[in-house]
């Protein structure tokens, strides 16, 4: 099998199968995160798509040919990888997943001890350069490891079910959209233990994804959880990605709530029971989650997007919780990993002391800060956009470049960044009470960015 470093990237590995990531490439790595890292213990699990098994049976063997004993929960979510690695004391831990990238892809995401995550300035670079290096070293007398599998569910679920008062829950009627990916056996381990009605949409695990790819931040891809929470006259639907570890929320009335609105909702909760505590957040849209955190006495901190950036800075603040509008929600009891299992158990134990519902309790923050949601436009130069966009508004805006650039007005604010995997930008808009401006401005702005022949939005 050929091998390509086309599949690293800057947080993990993800490629078309077999040729970006294949069983040789998996071999490799195994061999080369026991010595990188010094892992007597791993553990190692795949979602459901049709070459998981195969590609974990070569990083298992990789793994255990260099001496190290494999930790095996077999068909799993990332975050289970993650709880794990922690809950087991492990030495690290490698879950083979593509996300809620199309079927024909596959890839991988590590972490080391204490499920610390590994990317591109914390080893990932490091296991490119020796997993490409020609020719692979042969091994000398290594007594080779053992391999135990383990059935981590119903820890997991277990820990899960600490974080909310269960008696506090309401009889609701759930619709919960897994999408055929890894989240169904998760989704009926929890439901013996919820006084809801769960409505289950493309439960069964399925690496052909009948109904397309789980991948819910696509507005085409809600209708069917849309669709069943108006049917059943549900108080709440939830969906998630292949892998779980982003999840996305439905009020009662079929309307999505933007994973913005989510971190200053959960953050109340955390600062109810944490005084003061610190809450980290993305520079994509900004003000109501400041607002909401500074209001409860809480310490507001932003930080880069994306996992590695947010769980590093979420260490080094302490802080409670940490949460992007793309859906991924960070907690520190949970190692200071993502979890998409836990954002919609907490939601329903808010509701159900809130005695109101989801929508009642999302308009007044809607209102107060409308935002655009993110806008993709595909580009052939962002760098040159940026530059353009920084020149025009930021003389006159606050310019932060935290996370590509963002500029602040006292009315409206923007933050632009480029894909660190498409040549796309992403554009995200919000005002203060001001729909009208929310409009002009993004269509003022799209402009700016689209003005090249053929580029388009998505």
């Amino acid at each position: 099998m050929k091998l390509s470093g086309k599949a690293f990237g800057a947080y993990d590995l993800r490629g078309v199968y077999p040729d970006e990531i294949n069983e040789e490439l998996a071999y490799r790595i195994g061999r080369t995160f026991v010595k990188l890292f010094e892992a007597h213990r791993v553990a190692v699990g795949h979602d459901i798509r049709l070459s998981g098994p195969s590609l974990q049976e070569a990083l298992t063997r990789g793994l255990t040919d260099a001496g190290c004993d494999v930790v095996d929960i077999g068909q799993c979510g990332t975050e289970m990888i993650y709880f794990a690695t922690a809950h087991m004391k492990l030495d690290g831990g490698i879950m083979i997943t593509a996300s809620h990238n199309p079927k024909e892809y596959n890839g991988m995401k590590l972490v080391r001890a204490g499920a610390r995550p590994i990317s591109s300035d914390t080893g990932l670079k490091d296991i490119e350069r020796l997993v490409l290096s020609k020719p692979f070293k042969p091994l000398g007398d290594i007594v080779p490891g053992r391999v135990e599998q383990v059935d981590i569910a119903d820890a997991y679920v277990k820990h899960l079910l600490t974080y909310i008062d269960v008696k506090a829950l309401k009889p609701f009627t759930v619709v919960v959209n897994t999408g055929n990916g890894a989240g169904g056996p998760i989704v009926n381990a929890l439901e013996k233990y919820l006084p809801c009605r769960l409505v289950k949409v493309y439960n069964e695990p399925d690496g052909t994804f009948p109904n397309g790819v789980p991948n819910p931040i696509l507005p085409e891809n809600r209708e069917a959880t849309a669709q069943a929470v108006r049917e059943h006259q549900a108080d709440l639907g939830v969906a998630w990605d292949g892998d779980f570890d982003r999840c996305f929320l439905f009020d009662e009335q079929a309307g999505f709530i933007e994973g913005y609105y989510m971190v200053g909702f959960l953050a109340q909760a955390f600062l109810r029971q944490h005084p003061g505590a610190k809450i980290i957040y993305d520079p994509r849209l900004i003000w109501n989650t400041i607002e909401i955190v500074e209001g409860m006495g809480g310490q507001p901190v932003m930080c880069k997007s994306g996992h590695a950036f947010i769980k590093a800075r979420m260490r080094q603040e302490d802080a409670v919780y940490g949460g992007e509008m793309s859906a991924h929600h960070y907690f520190r009891d949970f190692s200071f990993c993502d979890s998409g299992m836990l954002p919609w158990l907490l939601v329903m134990e808010l509701i159900s002391k809130a005695n109101k519902p989801l929508s009642a309790l999302m308009k007044e923050r809607m209102d107060r800060y409308p935002c655009s949601g993110e806008i993709n436009s595909k580009v052939s130069d962002a760098p040159a956009i940026l530059a353009k966009l920084e020149a025009k508004y930021g003389r006159q805006g606050k310019v932060d470049k935290t996370d590509g650039l963002s500029v602040e007005f006292p009315q409206w604010r923007f933050n632009l960044r480029s894909s660190n995997t498409e040549p796309v930008i992403r554009l995200n808009v919000e005002t203060r009470r001001d729909k009208a401006l929310l409009a002009e401005k993004t269509a003022e702005l799209l402009q700016q960015i689209r003005c090249e022949p053929g580029q388009q939005s998505n």
